[in-house]
């Protein structure tokens, strides 16, 4: 299958195409081959290439950067699914989207379903909302995944920002009140090429790992693998803080906490939980 893929440099992106490469025919132009936001060269390039598939993994994921590079992150997260969906809408061909929990309110302490209400509380969660909706209008067929928290063995995310501070310093503050599922981008390629594999999958899914976690509870977890994992790190003290003590330019979701019933009862299949994901990936990262 000729597969069409965007954000190969990017966390679930990269992992995607490991998987792929070796079975199917990639498409995966770069930044200097295609600029994503000249949306009308999109469209020409996807004409000339006519692939079967097309997976969107690219996005403006500087939550906070987006506050004030509005037009940007609405180029990435809005403009160009839209663009896509348009093409695999004309053209009858499966596309599979991404989205986040940022398209949520996050209030309350209960897991939300696909159908809850969304209510972005930043310029990042409305770009990409607004993406969702563009998809859905213009390919009905496509699939879109909503993750949380997402992080790899390689790249900025918070596992390997963790382990840098942790090797710099022996006190650390993370925010304790912000509550989700740490999932790694390995368990998200893992689990879209298995639920690809059922032909009527369509509509809004959310795929992250099973349990929760605050940001201090994930960080902890984080130090007790690496230090079992020979790591040498020189973090002692982990103090837990509200988000009300680490203010940002976006506001965060305090409630992440996503229910994967759907995509659990769709592949016959539990999601692994966070704490393995995180196992697997730890036995990924150099010391």
């Amino acid at each position: 299958m000729k597969i069409f893929l965007t954000g190969i440099n990017g966390q679930v992106g990269h992992e995607l195409y490991e998987r792929l490469k070796d079975t199917h025919e990639i498409i995966a132009p770069t930044r200097e081959q295609l600029d994503l936001t000249n949306l009308s060269k999109v469209t020409d390039y996807l004409a000339q290439t006519s692939p079967q598939l097309i997976i969107n993994a690219a996005a403006f994921t500087a939550v906070d950067k987006a506050e004030t590079e509005i037009e940007q992150a609405f180029k990435l997260n809005t403009h160009l699914p839209e663009t896509l969906a348009r093409f695999a809408g004309a053209h009858g061909i499966r596309l599979v989207h991404f989205s986040t929990d940022y398209v949520y309110p996050g209030d309350g302490q209960q897991p939300r379903d696909e159908k809850a209400i969304t209510n972005p509380l930043s310029v990042y969660g409305k770009s990409k909302l607004a993406g969702d909706i563009a998809v859905q209008k213009q390919c009905p067929n496509a699939v879109i995944f909503r993750t949380a928290w997402v992080y790899s063995y390689r790249g900025k995310n918070f596992l390997n920002t963790m382990l840098k501070l942790a090797q710099e310093r022996e006190t650390l503050s993370i925010v304790n009140d912000q509550v989700g599922s740490p999932t790694s981008a390995e368990v998200i390629a893992d689990y879209v090429l298995r639920a690809l594999q059922h032909e009527d999958l369509k509509g809004v899914y959310h795929l992250v790992t099973t349990g929760y976690a605050s940001w201090h509870e994930f960080a902890n977890e984080i130090f007790t693998q690496a230090k079992q994992n020979g790591l040498p790190l020189a973090v002692e003290t982990v103090n837990g803080i509200p988000t009300s003590d680490y203010p940002t330019p976006a506001t965060r979701p305090l409630n992440s906490r996503l229910s994967t019933a759907k995509l659990e009862q769709k592949l016959g299949m539990a999601l692994p939980s966070w704490q393995q994901a995180l196992t697997d990936t730890m036995a990924k990262v150099k010391g």
